[in-house]
């Protein structure tokens, strides 16, 4: 399958964020993780073109977004999307997928904009603030390492590639899940000047992001729209633990595993992510 994607510039009010577009139809809404980029979708935006008008945005400081000092809290970057969204866009209603740090932001997205977002898929990733501790007893040692002040800047500085590569080839079901062409296209945009800052800013807003969302839920509720959660089966992926963490934050939810997928979900099984969507969205 094949679909025309087109690349696009938004100046909003705190950024210029890049964001790609594809398909017609109601609008579907794909946020990518860490260390990625919309470049993510490439291999499930065919399957879903025909029927969606899709947007996916590369986040605040990754991709081509531009990458500003600060703002990496979660609510913060899930304003970004809103304005791109409500302001640039004209669209008030959509359905909404985040994987990775990209389902937090759809998280924040959701619980500020419950009107706006008719249904919510998360893969494979927990929600800061749900209660439960999401680098899973140390098994992701790398989020408490990220957060830490100074030091991975010091190891890593001017040899990104190393820790990139090193995720991209033990996160997945496998370790060339990715092709040596897509980690050169992340590695593109990660290996730019801000590129190491902006991706562990992501990080370094987790404790904020845990109070906000617990924030969110004291007043709003759990999220009532219908919700998605997958985690893949295999590797480093999240199994049942996506769809246990959204039941904590969320009345209304449905999922299970991807088989045979570690972390990088949409790379490792776009057909099957496209279906469950496909089938979810109606």
């Amino acid at each position: 399958m094949s679909a025309e994607i087109k690349s696009n510039y938004a100046r909003l009010s705190g950024i210029t964020m890049h964001y790609l577009t594809a398909g017609s139809g109601e609008p579907l809404v794909l946020l990518h993780g860490v260390p990625q980029s919309s470049h993510e979708w490439r291999h499930v935006i065919p399957f879903l073109a025909d029927k969606y008008a899709i947007i996916a945005p590369d986040l605040r400081g990754l991709g081509d977004t531009s990458r500003p000092a600060d703002g990496y809290d979660k609510k913060t970057i899930a304003e970004d999307v809103w304005e791109l969204l409500s302001e640039h866009l004209k669209i008030d209603r959509f359905n909404l997928v985040g994987h990775d740090w990209g389902g937090p932001v759809a998280f924040a997205l959701a619980a500020q904009h419950r009107e706006a977002v008719s249904k919510l898929a998360i893969l494979d990733v927990t929600i800061p603030g749900d209660g439960a501790d999401m680098s899973q007893g140390g098994r992701r040692w790398h989020h408490p390492f990220f957060r830490t002040p100074d030091l991975p800047e010091a190891m890593f500085g001017g040899r990104e590639h190393i820790y990139l590569e090193w995720l991209f080839d033990n996160y997945g079901s496998r370790a060339n899940v990715l092709s040596q062409e897509d980690k050169n296209e992340y590695f593109r945009t990660y290996l730019k000047p801000g590129g190491l800052r902006t991706l562990l800013a992501y990080y370094r807003g987790f404790p904020t992001d845990v109070k906000d969302n617990e924030l969110f839920l004291e007043r709003d509720g759990k999220l009532k729209m219908p919700v998605l959660a997958l985690g893949g089966d295999s590797g480093f992926g999240r199994g049942m633990e996506t769809m246990e963490s959204m039941q904590r934050v969320a009345s209304d939810v449905r999922g299970g595993v991807i088989p045979g997928s570690g972390h990088w979900v949409a790379e490792e099984a776009p057909e099957f992510i496209a279906n469950e969507l496909r089938k979810f969205f109606g």
